[in-house]
């Protein structure tokens, strides 16, 4: 099963010999970091800052933001912004989708979207609530996936009831990992289950630290509750639940758009509505 946890915008020195690429939809690229080669299928912008969506030949998507670390035609290239044409555009949600006016939210779908905390679903309805209540998708917490498996068996997945799982930190040799492939082994799930994570520990760590005026977010020792850690690194109250609900509120409010948003999770959740919104088939 893959993770797929994204790729990390980890751009190269720019170089003054490499040519400015303008994007534009179509265009093939390969990410150098991953090896993900995929055309161009969305470029979107917010707050100044632009991603594009790449996609291969087996229609798996990735976001990534503009930059260097990119190959076009086997030659290293720093993509750039598109070419502005002058033309009437149409609103733009949170998540970077056209904004569709005047049509009714849909009717709740049996599938669902289980995120792994109240934070999690919080973070969630924030960037992508009008896209979930357009295709009527609703987002509920696990509070844990210690008992996925269980969970997934008594949601009972189908063809018309399918289920999206979002797990935090979610790497190899973890012990997350080895909850997800147990609980893949519940009937249906391979067909109706599309289990996808981020490499954080806590879905806190997915908010760009830019989005909140940090230069990075403070290192937590192991030893210590991370959310307690990130606020005492950060210098604000932490000494009760009350205190870490009004920091998390105080980090959610730094969230406008996606482009607050580390490109690790933008994909596995766009990577989720998509899989619990294609017609119904044979995965």
């Amino acid at each position: 099963m893959e993770y797929g946890w994204g790729a990390q915008d980890i751009s190269a020195p720019k170089r003054v010999d490499l040519p400015d690429v303008p994007v534009e939809k179509d265009m093939v690229l390969e990410d150098v970091q991953s090896g993900f080669v995929g055309a161009v299928v969305r470029v979107e912008k917010s707050g100044g800052l632009h991603v594009m969506v790449l996609e291969d030949r087996r229609g798996k998507q990735r976001t990534f933001r503009l930059g260097h670390g990119f190959l076009l035609d086997g030659q290293p290239v720093h993509v750039v912004a598109p070419i502005l044409r002058t033309a009437t555009t149409p609103g733009r949600t949170a998540s970077g989708s056209v904004r569709v006016e005047g049509v009714r939210a849909r009717t709740a779908r049996a599938s669902r979207i289980w995120v792994e905390g109240q934070h999690d679903a919080e973070l969630v309805e924030k960037v992508w609530g009008d896209d979930l209540r357009l295709e009527g998708i609703v987002v509920e917490p696990l509070h844990g996936i210690d008992d996925l498996e269980g969970a997934i068996r008594a949601f009972d997945p189908g063809p018309q009831r399918r289920l999206g799982v979002l797990v935090d930190h979610l790497l190899p040799g973890t012990k997350e990992a080895r909850i997800v492939r147990q609980a893949m082994t519940v009937p249906g799930a391979h067909h109706h289950v599309l289990i996808v994570g981020h490499p954080y520990v806590d879905v806190w760590q997915a908010v760009k630290p830019a989005a909140l005026g940090l230069g990075a977010w403070p290192v937590v020792p192991r030893h210590q509750d991370w959310k307690t850690g990130i606020l005492a690194g950060l210098g604000w109250p932490h000494q009760d639940k009350a205190a870490i609900a009004r920091g998390w509120k105080r980090i959610l409010a730094g969230v406008t758009t996606y482009a607050d948003l580390e490109p690790s999770l933008l994909g596995r959740v766009e990577e989720v509505i998509d899989f619990l919104t294609a017609p119904a088939g044979p995965r």
